[in-house]
């Protein structure tokens, strides 16, 4: 069912989602300063392409990535949560969609928190 899904998931946005991700740690690996939170969203872009049978677990951050998680949240952290919330929203309109709008609600969780995040 795993397999199924993600192959769904692709199709329809999993690439392009994957690619934003990928592409904002790019532009934040320009700078010296963002290279952490650009390889955070290499790590969140790799999650995104295939993210059916993977759960988060958040928690396991030490006070450098509490430091960290706080300046990923006041300065982009909460844009890209909201934007998978509302786009989870929009998948939960219809049945079908539900699986898919569950996945961008996780995508949100690590879209606050991702350093320190485990992808189990």
């Amino acid at each position: 069912m795993n397999l199924i899904g993600n192959l769904i998931w692709l199709l329809f946005g999993g690439i392009i989602a994957a690619i934003i991700w990928f592409l904002a740690g790019l532009l934040l690996c320009l700078t010296f300063i963002g290279i952490p939170f650009g390889l955070q969203c290499f790590k969140i872009s790799m999650f995104v392409l295939w993210p059916f049978g993977k759960e988060i677990e958040l928690g396991h951050f030490g006070a450098g990535g509490l430091i960290f998680n706080i300046i990923w949240l006041v300065v982009f952290g909460w844009e890209f949560a909201i934007a998978h919330l509302v786009i989870g929203a929009i998948f939960c309109i219809t049945i079908i969609g539900i699986p898919f709008g569950l996945q961008h609600f996780k995508f949100a969780k690590l879209g606050l928190i991702p350093f320190g995040a485990k992808i189990l």
